[in-house]
């Protein structure tokens, strides 16, 4: 199927792509974009209709909307071509080692519960990654209609304009923002705890559930600093990129180098990191990977 273009999106795209100084990566984020523009009039469609809900864990839902989401991204990256690997969280989600080749990782929609609720925070997340390494990442957001993007080394914008990370200079003045794990019950007294810290230690702490758009919104400044346990590649390889490229810092807890298939994040606007790590360096899992046992 050949999907229509909507009106301005051509011109939206290139106002996206000009930042990108290489011409392949510039031709991947396009195809990225494309493909995270139609997921999300899918979404924008499935809204507010009845939904079908599944269960992949107790409280881990799927709806009929992530699987379409998905399939439409699916489509519009098969149609661009290329000899590139997909890691999609719906369909193609297992991995047993880390990727050495080129490789799309796709969440279609990060933040499921929040739309089974009708909670308008969630998005379409797509990352084109070499190896472990993000090259170009897209999270839109569709009910905001908001559009974010970075290519490796070009920087991050969104709607077209460049973005940078907040200036706050201390955790005492950050608004931060976190989420807690499916399997909450497992997790608790580390989560809360850790929660405790930075809660008594920050203006304030959001959770609002939707990793790639807490990392996209940490990127444009409206956080500070962001932190979240087991959390899978599609939810952290877009947005890691863009955290980067608008000037932020991604670690794991005790301030090791991260990568999506670890399990535990820590980003900031890079002024507040050492004491957020500071405060998380207790509740390391010492940059265990997703797949080591």
């Amino acid at each position: 199927m050949v999907r229509m273009r909507t009106e301005g999106e051509d011109e939206r795209i290139a106002g996206c792509v000009i930042g990108c100084k290489d011409s392949g990566l510039g031709k991947i984020l396009e195809v990225a974009i494309r493909a995270a523009l139609a997921a999300g009039e899918v979404l924008r469609d499935l809204y507010d209709k009845p939904h079908r809900i599944t269960h992949k864990g107790v409280i881990d839902l799927v709806t009929e909307a992530d699987v379409a989401s998905e399939q439409v991204v699916l489509e519009i990256l098969r149609e661009a071509g290329g000899n590139i690997g997909v890691l999609a969280e719906e369909s193609q989600s297992s991995y047993e080692t880390l990727p050495h080749g080129p490789v799309w990782i796709i969440d279609p929609l990060d933040g499921t519960t929040n739309f089974a609720h009708g909670f308008p925070f969630f998005a379409v997340s797509i990352a084109y990654a070499e190896g472990t390494t993000t090259k170009v990442g897209v999270v839109y957001a569709p009910m905001h209609d908001e559009l974010f993007c970075a290519c490796q080394g070009g920087g991050a914008w969104l709607n077209g304009r460049p973005m940078h990370v907040s200036g706050a200079a201390t955790l005492q003045e950050s608004l931060l923002a976190t989420g807690f794990p499916y399997a909450i019950e497992q997790e608790v007294e580390g989560v809360m705890e850790a929660l405790k810290r930075l809660v008594t230690r920050s203006q304030g702490v959001r959770r609002a559930g939707a990793a790639a758009l807490d990392l996209a919104y940490l990127a444009c400044g409206r956080t500070d600093g962001f932190w979240e346990i087991n959390l899978k590649p599609w939810d952290t390889a877009a947005g890691m990129l863009l955290v980067s490229e608008a000037g932020g810092r991604l670690t794991t807890y005790n301030g090791q180098g991260y990568i999506p298939y670890i399990e535990e994040v820590v980003a900031s606007n890079g002024k507040i990191h050492g004491e957020l790590i500071g405060q998380l360096t207790d509740f390391t899992r010492d940059g265990r990977l997703k797949n080591e046992k």
